[in-house]
């Protein structure tokens, strides 16, 4: 019977997997169920682990960008505050300049006034030493003459006028008031001149400062912008993130049940009714695409791990809650990704399996199995039990 036939097969198989297991501890069936439903929900929650790790990076860096956000806008501020002072400032500045070039105008004006004046006080001079020399005061004339002559300037003119004695009181303490009003004048016009060019210098430097500062500022703005840009998109990344995690829990919430589903799945075929392989018909095309089939789940595994997929593949033949026949389990929808992925038309349209891939398909085909009756195979779970090959529990 095909029991009895199975369980010296699988004694052998205890055996063979000792010999065979890979350096890594794990046996040449590893690659069949690299699709399964335990390994994708494995997959499935180690990629919801790490878009997690991501995530609350990307937190962390968002973080970051606001505090050096807040910062600059702490520096923007401050730099604003500057520049109104500034602005204050040259606004005054301007202000005073204009006062002080008014006061400096004024003061030219009367500047020129006591020019006038003194030019005036001088022509009256002129006149009564004419009218000196028409009333023949010779004496008078001559001398005032001979000290015009010998004076450098109209101020050494008067300064030798004022030593003559004839010259009357009056002219002499209009001349020295005259005088002394120009000199305060043109002093008070040198102060102010200064003054200005002071505040000038002052306008200047505030200028400069209100372009450097209003430079800074919007060197400052555009770094905000910058940084709202890029927390922006941080943000709008972090938002992936979560819709790809909340996808990840979807998917791990599916597979969890799948896998609820496979495992009772599992022990209802161990309770329920079993063919014999004697009362199974291969069709004509069955050994090739199991061969085929078991060259792409383990075309690269050692024998061991091929006969293994033949077995998974005509243990399901044989039990009620499969498909009756090689084409039908194989081609069960999502049960062997070669399948979904095309890899296995290719396969069948080169007829790349190999001659080990063969004698597994045959093998299993005549009832030998390294698996028992197993229909289902993964990496070891908390309460799952079974036959324990390499890094893999069948059941």
């Amino acid at each position: 019977m095909r029991y009895a036939k199975r369980t010296a097969v699988v004694l052998t198989a205890f055996v063979l997997g000792a010999a065979l297991m890979e350096d890594d501890g794990s046996f040449g069936a590893v690659r069949v169920m690299a699709t399964s439903t335990r390994e994708q929900l494995d997959q499935t929650l180690k990629e919801k682990d790490d878009l997690e790790g991501k995530r609350d990076e990307l937190q962390e860096d968002i973080d970051g960008l606001k505090g050096e956000q807040n910062t600059l806008k702490g520096e923007l501020n401050k730099l604003n505050r500057q520049l109104t002072e500034i602005s204050l400032n040259l606004e005054e500045l301007e202000d005073k300049i204009e006062l002080k070039e008014q006061e400096i105008a004024d003061t030219q004006a009367a500047l020129d006034e006591a020019r006038e004046t003194e030019e005036e006080q001088y022509v009256n001079m002129v006149l009564r030493v004419r009218r000196m020399y028409e009333r023949n005061d010779s004496d008078y004339l001559n001398a005032f003459i001979e000290a015009v002559t010998d004076a450098g300037s109209f101020s050494d003119m008067l300064n030798t006028a004022d030593s003559f004695e004839r010259i009357a009181s009056y002219d002499k303490v209009m001349l020295d008031e005259y005088k002394e009003n120009r000199r305060l004048i043109e002093d008070k016009e040198a102060l102010l001149k200064q003054e200005k060019a002071e505040m000038d210098e002052l306008k200047v430097e505030a200028e400069a400062q209100k372009s450097k500062v209003s430079g800074l500022i919007g060197q400052t703005a555009k770094s905000i912008t910058k940084y709202a840009d890029d927390i922006s998109d941080a943000e709008q990344k972090a938002r992936d993130y979560e819709a790809e995690i909340k996808k990840k829990e979807e998917d791990a919430a599916y597979l969890r049940q799948k896998l609820a589903e496979e495992m009772a799945l599992s022990r209802e075929a161990a309770e329920g009714q079993w063919r014999d392989i004697s009362d199974v018909t291969f069709a004509e095309d069955d050994r090739r695409l199991l061969a085929n089939l078991i060259y792409c789940e383990a075309g690269g595994e050692p024998y061991a791990g091929q006969l293994a997929v033949g077995s998974v593949v005509i243990n399901r033949v044989l039990s009620s809650k499969f498909p009756d026949s090689v084409v039908g389990v194989i081609y069960q929808k999502r049960q062997f990704s070669p399948v979904a992925s095309g890899r296995l038309d290719l396969a069948l349209a080169a007829n790349k399996a190999t001659l080990s891939c063969y004698q597994a398909a045959d093998e299993a085909m005549s009832g030998v199995t390294n698996v028992g009756n197993c229909v289902f195979f993964r990496t070891p779970v908390d309460g799952l039990t079974g036959i324990s090959i390499g890094g893999h529990i069948f059941y």
